[in-house]
């Protein structure tokens, strides 16, 4: 099946990443990435949008109220569901300026995982690191090179994770006392077809992924077959969550980074699909 998108913004983004649909937020919150920007989308297009640091890698509400902000290397904690409300320092996670945080999400325990990577993206340098309730972030995963999509299956049983530079999903498996365990992979995209960036699991437990230099999004059903692409008239497809009242659009964030805006003049927009699948409500943290 082939679903088409389209956009509902201008190119807001340099690069587009992390979209979240919260109902408490009154719509769409995604991040531009390296220009340290959080973004309101309501429901009548318009965009606001607030600078947090040099890097705004991902975002997620807290359970509590509030929101959570990934930026370079420290987390950012909102008391309330204002865009702009006052942000609290967790500290700096890490010292070394050659690594930021990337991409992240929540298990459904309401722990915070944040993916990190090199600037450079050189292979091996990013971990994928769960955070404590004091704040402490602690290692889940070493070794990888571009930290990115995460999400759970709709039991909670299973977790999906994107290396980027594998070019594969990987699947593991998840237990509440235990955490993450048993990495394997559960979809190959095949070369020249892009590489997976950002995902997002829908309620019937398929996998959405965004493929960065791929044109498209795919969904792999939950025993890995590919059922479904949607494509789009840019290149850098950065990531995907479900969204709107019935949680039943998908959005998709896209990168203008080092690409001809003569030749793409969409790159850097949101796009809005309706697949025929709801999404489920996003996962929240506890912190």
């Amino acid at each position: 099946m082939t679903v088409s998108a389209h956009p509902v913004t201008d190119p807001v983004c340099e690069h587009g990443e992390g979209p979240v649909w919260c109902a408490r937020w009154g719509g769409l919150r995604l991040v531009d990435m390296l220009a340290g920007d959080v973004l309101a989308l309501d429901s009548s297009g318009a965009v606001r949008r607030r600078h947090v640091g040099k890097v705004a890698a991902a975002l997620r509400p807290r359970a509590a109220g509030g929101f959570v902000v990934a930026g370079e290397r420290e987390l950012l904690l909102a008391g309330s569901d204002d865009l702009d409300a006052p942000l609290r320092s967790l500290g700096e996670a890490w010292t070394d300026p050659s690594v930021r945080m990337n991409d992240g999400g929540c298990d459904p325990d309401g722990r915070f995982y944040i993916g990190t990577m090199a600037y450079d993206a050189a292979p091996g340098r990013g971990t994928l690191y769960v955070t404590e309730r004091d704040g402490t972030l602690n290692p889940v995963l070493t070794g990888v090179t571009v930290s990115n999509g995460f999400d759970f299956s709709p039991d909670g049983s299973l977790a999906y994770y994107n290396d980027t530079a594998t070019g594969r999903v990987d699947v593991l498996d998840y237990d509440p006392e235990r955490g993450l365990s048993g990495r394997r992979p559960f979809a190959v995209i095949e070369p020249g077809h892009g590489t997976p960036d950002g995902l997002t699991v829908d309620a019937e437990g398929g996998v959405w992924v965004a493929l960065w230099q791929g044109s498209a999004v795919r969904r792999y059903a939950p025993d890995g077959t590919l059922d479904a692409v949607v494509t789009l008239p840019v290149t850098k497809v950065s990531a995907v969550a479900f969204g709107g009242d019935g949680l039943d659009r998908l959005y998709i964030t896209t990168s203008a980074l080092d690409v001809d805006r003569a030749e793409q003049p969409l790159a850097g927009a949101v796009f809005a699909a309706d697949p025929g699948v709801r999404g489920r409500p996003v996962l929240e943290t506890t912190l």
